[in-house]
């Protein structure tokens, strides 16, 4: 296992969490611990020196932006480049754009509608929503929800390239634009990417992504939900294992074959 997916899920009220580490190319959960501090990455190192590995096999780790997590990987997973994918990134932007959506429309009515029109990718919509986005689109110059649904756009447009340096130039290019604009949600995105601006980059080369493990979080909480609720860690444990950690189950049971 050398490409490591990890990601954090609540389990329980009152901000209790489990971080899971999932290997990325198998794409099973090999280790769940409590918490999502950078003692859990600690604790995995522990987990794979324990279990035949070492820390210093993981060259890849695909997390969120959460200081916590980037602590620890430096900290305890000395080889591993980080990556923060592309999904994550637009994200942010696309949560940029509906702010300055909202701010814009308190005093431009002809914005109040066009939520989904502007977060939809524009191949999704319809003709008439389609209709509607150009047009706002052509008032670029006057409108800023106009303009940040292109950085937008053109942000989605730089990370889909594979050519690191051609990203790299175009992605602190984005970031000078954006920061010389007057939208001032996006320039909160150009202040992230600049922050975690290695680790963004570097899904051009590893294309790693959490989507797979975010997926099974949903799994998780709806076998939560189907069960009036888990609380104890050992039985969350359990659960996540059962649903995505591959096990062989042939030993105790020659039916499940």
């Amino acid at each position: 296992m050398t490409a490591v997916a990890i990601d954090e899920t609540a389990y329980r009220r009152g901000h209790h969490y489990l971080t899971i580490a999932a290997d990325a190319a198998e794409r099973k959960v090999v280790f769940v611990t409590e918490g999502r501090d950078a003692a859990t990455i600690a604790r995995f190192a522990d987990h794979l020196a324990e279990h035949e590995g070492t820390p210093a096999q993981v060259r890849s780790v695909s997390i969120d932006m959460s200081s916590a997590f980037i602590k620890g990987v430096a900290d305890h997973l000395p080889e591993a480049r980080i990556t923060f994918d592309k999904f994550h990134v637009v994200a942010h932007a696309s949560a940029a754009l509906d702010q300055t959506r909202r701010l814009e429309q308190r005093d431009d009515p002809s914005l109040k509608g066009l939520r989904w029109t502007l977060l939809k990718d524009r191949n999704r919509l319809s003709a008439e929503a389609r209709a509607d986005l150009d047009s706002l689109i052509t008032q670029a110059t006057s409108k800023r929800t106009a303009r940040a649904w292109l950085y937008r756009e053109h942000l989605r447009d730089i990370l889909d390239r594979k050519q690191i340096n051609v990203v790299t130039a175009m992605l602190r290019q984005w970031c000078t634009n954006v920061m010389r604009s007057r939208v001032a949600p996006m320039k909160e995105v150009a202040r992230m990417i600049r922050k975690h601006f290695d680790g963004i980059v570097a899904w051009t080369q590893t294309r790693q992504t959490n989507g797979f493990i975010e997926a099974l979080n949903g799994l998780f909480q709806a076998a939560k939900r189907k069960a009036r609720g888990y609380t104890r860690f050992a039985t969350m444990r359990t659960v996540l294992f059962l649903i995505a950690g591959q096990l062989d189950l042939t030993p105790f049971n020659p039916h499940t074959a």
